[in-house]
């Protein structure tokens, strides 16, 4: 067994022994998605963060107890093939919606003259809960407090009220859909998707690595 591969058993043995959602499980948890994270699959998708918070959500569930789908086996896969396998479908399954509702887009601007293309970036429904729960409600905590301000003051261009901080709450799950916001603020899906992605999204990974999630 590789030195990486051991020292991660080791650390997935210890994480399991203590008790679902405390201190001790969670800085083990902690250490394995450390150690994990520069060896997943990664692509330059438009919804490779959607899917790889998702990832995140999943390993937290059934690493131990087995949540929302089978537990992790290590005598049929390393812990890295177990996550890169599941992160793989995640993207294949958010591919298909992306290219389903673009032609839905298309569909709609023709039957309404409509010269911009809303491009879509979907995120699908994630059940949360445990210590995946607790990361969620530190995570809304920040956000609503925005201690320095930052989120608040990164907004779309001449539209304050869409501003990273409003975003990155409406999307926490139970997130608000794309479709909805973008009628609710009268602009376009693709713009407050594209402005999500490459404004508020990397704020929020900050702060994943500034406290340890990643």
């Amino acid at each position: 067994m590789a030195p990486l591969q051991q020292q991660l058993e080791q650390l997935i043995t210890e994480a399991c022994n203590y008790p679902l959602g405390s201190r001790e499980r969670q800085k083990n948890l902690t250490k394995i998605i450390r150690l994990i994270n520069s060896q997943l699959w990664r692509e330059n998708t438009p919804y490779y963060e959607d899917a790889l918070q998702q990832t995140w959500i999943y390993f937290c569930q059934n690493l131990c107890e087995g949540k929302t789908g089978q537990p992790y086996d290590r005598t049929k896969a390393s812990v890295i093939t177990w996550l890169n396998n599941y992160l793989k479908r995640r993207l294949q399954d958010f591919y298909i919606t992306d290219k389903k509702q673009q032609a839905q887009t298309i569909s709609f601007e023709t039957n309404n003259s409509s010269t911009n293309r809303d491009r879509l970036a979907p995120v699908d429904k994630i059940q949360a809960n445990s210590t995946s729960q607790t990361l969620l409600e530190e995570i809304k905590k920040w956000v609503q407090k925005d201690p320095q301000k930052k989120l608040s003051k990164i907004y779309l261009k001449n539209r304050p009220d869409i501003n990273c901080q409003v975003l990155i709450l409406r999307r926490l799950p139970p997130e608000t859909s794309w479709k909805v916001l973008a009628t609710e603020f009268g602009v376009s899906i693709g713009t407050l998707s594209s402005f999500y992605q490459r404004q508020c999204l990397p704020i929020l990974r900050e702060f994943g690595e500034m406290e340890g999630y990643l």
